[in-house]
């Protein structure tokens, strides 16, 4: 185990915080899966859900394993590459959206061959935050003009958030806003960052007059839900959202102060996305004000190891890398709570690392990675720097052996390994043995 720590690098702290968000989560998750498993296959057993999310949260430490072995800087390159991919992804998810237990996928895709759902948009908002500060920091100190930053950093942007928009507007309002976050941080003109502002509402409001033209259109099949759920959180009006919010507020109310217990949360049989989207009220109701308040600041904390992150960052691309990663997803986390107590509208957000889901935790732990990778010491970078370099000496001296070997004639190999026979004409057969 000892070993196996000290292979890991980067920043311990946040190692340290990940890991105790993704041991608490499987209480909660094998808890509130109840309701998936009736509905599933009618017994209740929770077992399946359990060895799932195992699965989900093995496969995400292998990720951040990985991912921070990579040194960071490489993802600036391929950040430029993988953006035409994530458009082509972005576009298929649009037009390939299925209905899977009656309600709209469409931001989801099926991987052939795996039977697993990826949702896209994750993808898509760890790339172009990458790619975001990648242009940032090649354009400090150039001072390029306006126009050129509109043909390099804000078309791809905004073709990135059309193809989104559609299927998920809360991801989409997320994405932007930490995009113009992250260009505040990176010294980006204010003057020019209004103008994007107000472009990127008359570009909402453009779509929803076109919604409102062709409400028949699967392309705009989601425009009355989101509208629905406005005008829900502004009257008491009620409806779908209205009963998973009540029974949310229930939830909290009966957790109280410590909790109704492990495994006792009665709302969890109620609320139809008790393991995703309202995953926090059943924590909530399970572990009371204390298990609240703790994982709210866990978030808080792992938040504010970023900012110290980026701020010991050695180049403007790992500092914009750390916030354009890190920010967002405590800020998707502090949504979700917002929603179980019925301060936002319903949105669709996970918690992150704490939710079930593969694709989500799998991104979440994608970007850790990346951040991660960020942190390493340069005496860690060093290390590894070393070791690469032996590995390919003990290689190259392999190889150069196998070469000198080929290029030697039998019989000089054979004189060389000191080839020898035991036959022997003496009286003693065994002497060629012995003298050997």
């Amino acid at each position: 185990m000892k070993e196996l720590v000290n292979k890991l690098k980067g920043d311990r702290v946040i190692w340290s915080f990940v890991a105790l968000l993704a041991l608490f989560s499987f209480m909660p998750v094998f808890s509130a899966s109840s309701n998936l498993a009736y509905i599933g296959h009618g017994t209740g057993n929770t077992l399946g859900y359990l060895v799932k999310h195992l699965a989900h949260i093995c496969i995400g430490f292998l990720i951040i394993y990985w991912v921070h072995k990579v040194p960071y800087h490489y993802f600036r390159a391929i950040s430029k590459i993988a953006l035409p991919v994530v458009w082509f992804l972005l576009l298929y998810t649009l037009l390939k959206g299925t209905v899977i237990a009656g309600a709209n996928a469409s931001r989801w895709i099926q991987v052939p061959f795996i039977g697993i759902t990826f949702q896209t948009s994750t993808l898509a908002a760890i790339v172009l935050f990458i790619f975001v500060a990648r242009y940032l920091s090649k354009t400090k100190d150039s001072n390029e003009p306006f126009q050129v930053s509109l043909i390099q950093l804000w078309l791809p942007v905004f073709i990135t958030l059309a193809l989104i928009l559609p299927a998920n507007f809360s991801t989409t309002a997320l994405i932007f806003a930490m995009v113009i976050m992250l260009t505040f941080i990176g010294k980006y003109p204010l003057k020019y960052i209004g103008f994007i502002i107000g472009s990127g509402v008359a570009m909402l409001i453009f779509f929803l007059l076109v919604a409102k033209a062709f409400p028949d259109s699967r392309f705009f099949s989601r425009v009355s839900t989101w509208e629905s759920r406005i005008m829900n959180f502004t009257t008491d009006k009620p409806d779908e959202d209205d009963y998973q919010i009540e029974k949310a507020k229930i939830a909290i109310a009966s957790g109280r102060l410590g909790g109704l217990g492990p495994g006792k949360s009665v709302q969890k049989n109620f609320l139809p996305q008790s393991s995703s989207d309202f995953i926090y009220a059943i924590v909530v109701e399970e572990y009371g004000l204390v298990g609240g308040v703790s994982i709210l600041l866990l978030y808080l904390l792992l938040l504010f190891r970023f900012v110290i992150a980026s701020h010991k960052a050695n180049t403007l691309f790992g500092k914009l890398v750390v916030v354009g990663l890190g920010f967002p997803m405590i800020f998707q986390a502090m949504i979700n709570m917002a929603v179980a107590v019925e301060l936002l509208p319903v949105t669709g957000q996970t918690l992150p690392l704490i939710s079930s889901g593969g694709s989500s935790i799998w991104m979440t732990c994608f970007s850790l990675g990346i951040i991660i990778s960020v942190t390493k010491k340069e005496e860690e970078i060093a290390e590894e720097q070393q070791d690469k370099e032996r590995r390919k000496e003990a290689l190259q001296r392999l190889i150069d052996k196998e070469l000198s070997e080929e290029d030697l004639p039998a019989d000089e190999i054979y004189k060389e390994e000191g080839m020898y026979s035991i036959e022997d004409n003496s009286g003693n057969p065994m002497n060629a043995v012995l003298n050997k």
